[in-house]
């Protein structure tokens, strides 16, 4: 099961406490207290791992180390450890306490989300001509603490999308070094799915049917993730009696969701078009080429269809 929104606590490191001390030797009197150590940050850092979130599920305070106290003979106390808490790429984090939100957009890519509290002064640092024997020190300072909605949306070059069964699996699978889960019935994928093709990233959205964007089915999960996909591959399965019309559903799915979906780059391609007679897939496609003229036929199993999808691949792969 794929987590893609959790909401966690988080809580930097507390500064250490500065100390009294003095020193003990003769002809060296004087003060000697050390400060304590920074309290430890908190980040997040970005992974490709997708289902990096599912090992947030049941844990959910999350708190860097406090920072150590000071000691004698001017020793300061060690900084807290940071703690990195790594999310996939496209991240969005919503500081729920701070009301502002953030993004983790590149592989590698840290974002502070709690600082750690200073640490407190020893006495050493108040010494003073008029003031040889300090007793003042300073507390360590607290650190931050936030409750965090980390929310994921996928950030992918193309976006499969379509109603169940339309063969979206099948065509990642062939495409790129996916091994999506495979089968004659709809639902087969239950989350998205990814995978690269020469460095362009393909992502199979499942779960969209009509009322999705009302939250029927596993659409309204999964239709986040379309709006960080830059070009569409709208798939229907050439099995279908009304392709337009089932392309018509998807459309009118994400313009309820998100208007702005809907001026995305869009190819469509009628699948599994070795399955049917060719005057159908003719009249099919010419359908389709009405209410978007980019439609073609596509099989995996048609050597020149997939010729023609990897030229349209590599077409978006020039363009980057």
């Amino acid at each position: 099961m794929l987590i893609d929104d959790i909401t966690i606590y988080v809580k930097s490191g507390k500064g250490g406490d500065g100390i009294v001390a003095f020193n003990k030797n003769l002809m060296t009197l004087g003060p000697t207290g050390g400060s304590g150590g920074r309290g430890g940050n908190v980040y997040f850092e970005g992974i490709m791992d997708l289902s990096a979130l599912n090992h947030l599920r049941h844990k959910k305070v999350f708190e860097a180390e406090n920072g150590e106290n000071g000691k004698k003979q001017l020793n300061d106390g060690t900084a807290g450890e940071d703690l990195i808490i790594q999310v996939p790429i496209g991240t969005v984090v919503h500081n729920l306490t701070a009301k502002n939100d953030q993004e983790i957009v590149k592989l590698k890519e840290r974002l502070l989300i709690a600082k750690g509290g200073r640490g407190g002064k020893g006495n050493f640092h108040f010494r003073g001509p008029t003031n040889t024997s300090p007793k003042e020190f300073q507390y360590g300072q607290p650190g931050e603490e936030f409750n965090i909605r980390l929310e994921l949306k996928l950030i992918a070059d193309i976006g499969l999308i379509g109603l169940p069964n339309a063969g979206k699996s099948s065509l990642l699978n062939e495409l790129t070094n996916a091994k999506s889960r495979v089968a004659n019935y709809a639902f087969t994928t239950l989350e998205p799915n990814l995978g690269t093709y020469y460095g362009l990233i393909v992502a199979d959205i499942p779960g969209l049917i009509q009322g999705s964007s009302l939250g029927k089915g596993l659409g309204f999960k999964f239709l986040r993730h379309i709006e960080r996909t830059k070009i569409l591959f709208h798939l229907i399965s050439g099995e279908s009696e009304n392709p337009a019309e089932d392309y018509q559903t998807i459309r009118n799915e994400l313009g309820a969701y998100n208007k702005l979906l809907l001026q995305k780059e869009e190819y469509v391609f009628l699948t599994k078009s070795d399955l049917c007679d060719m005057l159908q897939i003719q009249e099919k496609v010419a359908q389709l080429k009405k209410v978007n003229p980019t439609a073609k036929a596509l099989s995996i199993h048609d050597f020149e269809a997939m010729e023609q999808v990897k030229k349209i691949l590599n077409q978006i792969q020039e363009r980057k």
